[in-house]
Order: C-alpha cells, then sequence, then structure tokens
C-alpha cells in the first residue's frame, strides 16, 4: 500500500504507437515515485499519417485499453482529479480528434488534453533536467543539443551554456518517415537517402539559431536510444546512461538494413517497437554527426516523467522561475533571428516590468502576465524586419507563427495581440485575431498593451535616455518621475500618443515628471 504521506497520481500518454501508463506517489517535499507502470501498442499514428483520421478499430483498441487502465486505476484507488490523460502528435493531427475524445470521455470517463509540440519540449525538458541532476555540471557551460524522435515528430531544443536558444517540433517522425518510403522504393537504402536530406534541410535552418558544430552535449530521449543504452551505456546515475559516439555509430551502420522481422529475431523486442527503431536510430546519428559531441547522454526520461515533475514541483519558485528565465532566453534568440533593436527592446522591457511591479495592486495580474508582457516588450519591434511602416501587425504575424520554448499558442496569440497594438489605433470589431480571443484573454492584452505603450513612448527615441523611474499612483493619475534631470521632449510628445489607452483601461492619466 502507499505510504498515508504520499498522494498517488496517474499519468496517461496516448502516443502515435501506443497508450503508455505511470502511476506514481508524489511526496509533499516535492519529491516521487513511480509504483507502476503499463503499456499497449495502439496504431494510431499509422492511422492518421496515411488517411488523416483515427480508424474505428483503432478507436476501439484505444478504449478497450484505457478501460482497463481505468479498472488498474480503481485498484489503486486514484480518482479523476490526479490522473492526467495526455495525447501527441498522432490525436493533434487527426481530423477526427474531437469524435475520439469524445468517445473517450464518453466509454470511460477519461478526459483528454491534446498536448502541443512546444508543450511536449517543456515537459521533456523537465524529465532530462530531472535524470541529469548534477552529474553533468558542464550542461550550464558548453553548448547543447536534446532530441527526441517520436512516431509522428520529433521534438528538439538547442541551449547555450544552459539557456534555451530555440525549441522545436519537426514534422519528422518514424511513422511518418516509413510512409514515405513505403510510397517510392521501400528500400533502406531510400531510407538512408530520405533521411539525410531531411536532416540536412533541417540543420540548415538551425545552424542560424546555434552552430550546431558548436554542440558539445548531445542528450537523446526515447525508447530507440534507451535501448542502446541498455546495452553498451555507461551508467551516469540510476536515471541516466552515457553511450560513446562511435559505438552508438556503428551499431546504428551494423543494423540500418535490418529488416522489421530481423530487428525482432536479433534485437529481441515487440514487433511494435521494431518498426520504427531504424528510422529512429538513423535520425538520432545523421543529427549527433553534425555535432561535436564524443557522448550521447541518454536519460530515463518521458514526457510522462515530465508531467510528474511539473505535478510535483511545479509551484516550486525556484523551478519556476528557472524555466521562466529559459522562456525569456528562447524570446531574445527570436528578436536576435529578426535583427531586432535590442537595447531599446530591453530598455523597454525593464520600463514595462517596472510599471507593472509598481502598478500590482492597480491591475491585479499574477506572474504569468508579467511574463508574457516581458516577451511581448522584448519583441514587440520584430516586425521591423519586414517593413518599418506598419512594423506592429508585422509583428504580430511573426509572433503568432512562431515557437517560443515554453509558451503555448494561447500565449503567444495573447503576445501577438499585445504588441499589435503597442503602436497605433486600439483594438476594434474588425480585428479578429483580437475578437478570436476568449474575453478574459481580450481583457489581459488591453492591460498589457497599455503598460507596453507607456513603456514604448518613455524610449520614443530608441536612445535610453531615461535609464530609471519611480512610479506612484495619485487619485487620479500615475505619477513617472525620472531619476537624474533630463530633457524630455520626445518622451512628453511619446506619450501624449501613447498613453490614451493606459487611461481608457485603468482609469487614470500618465503624468511625465
Amino acid at each position: 500500500m502507499a505510504n498515508r504521506d504520499y498522494r498517488l497520481v496517474a499519468v496517461i500518454e496516448i502516443g502515435s504507437t501506443g497508450i503508455r501508463l505511470v502511476v506514481a506517489e508524489l511526496n509533499p517535499s516535492g519529491d516521487w515515485h513511480v509504483v507502476d507502470r503499463a503499456g499497449k501498442p495502439v496504431a494510431l499514428g499509422r492511422d492518421v499519417f496515411t488517411r488523416g483520421i483515427i480508424s474505428r478499430e483503432s478507436m476501439l483498441a484505444s478504449i478497450a485499453v484505457l478501460r482497463n487502465y481505468r479498472e488498474l486505476l480503481n485498484g489503486w484507488g486514484i480518482d479523476d482529479p490526479d490522473i492526467h490523460v495526455i495525447a501527441t502528435s498522432a490525436l493533434r493531427e487527426a481530423r477526427n480528434r474531437d469524435m475520439f475524445i469524445d468517445r473517450v470521455f464518453l466509454q470511460t470517463g477519461f478526459k483528454i488534453v491534446v498536448v502541443e509540440g512546444i508543450e511536449e519540449n517543456r515537459l521533456m525538458y523537465l524529465a532530462v533536467r530531472f535524470a541529469l541532476q548534477d552529474d553533468r555540471p558542464q550542461f550550464s557551460r558548453s553548448n547543447s543539443v536534446i532530441i527526441e524522435v517520436g512516431g509522428g515528430s520529433t521534438e528538439l531544443m538547442l541551449l547555450r551554456r544552459g539557456k534555451m536558444v530555440a525549441a522545436h517540433s519537426l514534422r519528422l517522425g518514424t511513422i511518418l518517415v516509413d510512409q514515405q518510403v513505403r510510397q517510392t522504393m521501400g528500400s533502406n537504402i531510400y531510407l538512408q537517402r530520405f533521411l539525410t536530406e531531411s536532416v540536412n534541410n533541417t540543420c540548415e535552418s538551425l545552424n542560424v539559431e546555434l552552430d550546431l558544430s558548436h554542440i558539445k552535449i548531445f542528450i537523446v530521449a526515447g525508447s530507440d536510444a534507451r535501448l542502446v543504452a541498455s546495452r553498451f551505456g555507461v551508467e551516469l546515475n540510476k536515471n541516466c546512461w552515457v553511450v560513446d559516439r562511435r559505438v552508438f555509430i556503428e551499431f546504428v551502420d551494423r543494423i540500418k538494413g535490418y529488416s522489421i522481422e530481423e530487428c525482432v529475431q536479433k534485437l529481441r523486442i515487440p514487433f511494435a517497437e521494431a518498426e520504427g527503431i531504424i528510422p529512429g536510430l538513423l535520425t538520432y546519428k545523421l543529427f549527433l554527426e553534425k555535432t561535436a559531441a564524443t557522448e550521447l547522454i541518454v536519460p530515463n526520461a518521458s514526457i510522462r516523467e515530465g508531467m510528474l515533475i511539473n505535478l510535483s514541483q511545479g509551484v516550486d519558485p525556484n523551478l519556476q522561475e528557472e524555466f521562466y528565465s529559459q522562456v525569456i532566453a528562447s524570446a531574445i534568440n527570436l528578436g536576435k533571428k529578426y535583427r531586432f533593436d535590442e537595447n531599446h527592446s530591453r530598455h523597454v522591457t525593464a520600463l514595462a516590468l517596472n510599471l507593472f511591479d509598481a502598478l500590482l495592486a492597480m491591475h491585479g495580474m499574477d506572474r504569468r502576465a508579467r511574463l508574457l508582457l516581458e516577451v511581448a516588450g522584448l519583441l514587440h519591434d520584430v516586425g521591423m524586419f519586414i517593413r518599418s511602416s506598419g512594423h506592429h501587425k508585422h509583428s504580430q504575424y511573426i509572433l503568432a507563427n512562431s515557437e517560443i520554448f515554453g509558451l503555448h499558442q494561447e500565449d503567444l496569440d495573447v503576445i501577438s495581440n499585445v504588441v499589435r497594438y503597442h503602436r497605433k489605433a486600439p483594438p476594434n470589431a474588425t480585428h479578429i485575431a483580437f475578437i478570436a480571443l476568449q474575453r478574459e484573454d481580450r481583457i489581459l492584452v488591453l492591460k498589457l498593451a497599455a503598460i507596453l505603450r507607456v513603456a514604448d513612448a518613455l524610449d520614443r527615441g530608441h536612445a535610453q535616455r531615461i535609464k530609471d523611474i519611480k512610479v506612484e499612483q495619485r487619485e487620479d493619475a500615475i505619477l513617472i518621475t525620472v531619476m537624474g534631470s533630463h530633457d524630455l521632449t520626445l518622451e512628453r510628445l511619446g506619450l501624449e500618443e501613447k498613453s490614451d489607452m493606459f487611461q481608457d483601461v485603468f482609469g487614470y492619466k500618465v503624468i511625465l515628471l
């Protein structure tokens, strides 16, 4: 029986190749311990990536597996609030996913949450960080990549000296690759040629963000890599192995010509795993060869462990702030990609956060809103990359269609609208992207945009002449006192043009002293 001091939780992952369950005990101190696991193969990905929908047979098979899991969890005495069911790329891309989610709920009572690729990255990062513990201190000093090849996508993160440079969910999964090969010659020679071209094309764009040849640490998360690590790896700790680069490449080269049947017989793995192991390991090998890494670090980590960490340590302020710092690092790198004015952007952001913190009692927004404001401040002018005229609209487009580590699409929708209104006209009924937001998010956009407009006005000349400000709230006005004496003609003019939204939203005039 579970210790009474612990809370039992369950995480079910509906993936491209199977449905997997983990049951864990959560300690009030933030520790957790796995007490049960289960997994059943279901070919959801093969359905979706071939026909675009989940077949009736796969839907029934999934429901049968989930019913069994329900019985198992009933035996553990775990109630619905402590059961977390997540789905990844296969269900994300299925045209009939809403019907699948409804059928599962009606038949099993499970509520499925479909996670975005970027959320997969966040959960995987948490799992890898936990597995590494303190056994690789150079992780914070060297350039590194974290990669996981799944059935429908490849999740990839680039870090420069431990700080997030970029996070991508690539449309390059073992099932997708297998389908592509089957539609052509179907040979393993073509498989390697196809993967080589795909990886080379991907690396060309990744090199713009971080030169892969400078990467020293290569972290691989995935069952295929764990198979190799269990055979040839050296245990780093109970959650992690290290595999020599040369040994890994030689093993992949030795088995890359195997058929699925040979993989089953010679590697002694189930058929469901054998289907994707060759394209998965080849993908890892091709990415590895682009780097300077001399070894692979293979953590015993998955999105399920990431979810457990999120549940057990999500309120840890140190963990949360470290995570926020990775979000900001990813945002800054996106700004550099679009050649933003970094000095101006950082300065406006600092002023905006100063206003946010000083007026907390007035606006009532939380820490998440502060993070969204920080990202919006850093990236409000990225649209200048396209054209200075109407750059607020170009900024909105770029952010609505970008990936920033740790941010959901809903977050990006808010941020893109905030930068849209950092200048010019406020929202109106013809602005579809704003009207499409939930009511709470529309209010959030107005509040954040109002603050950002004031901060941007205080650096109208992009010269950072105002080094610091003091903010005071009076009965009908917000008083901004500039530290030191300055000619504030430009800034006063900027406030006259841009403080109207602040007064409309909060009911206070902004006065620059």
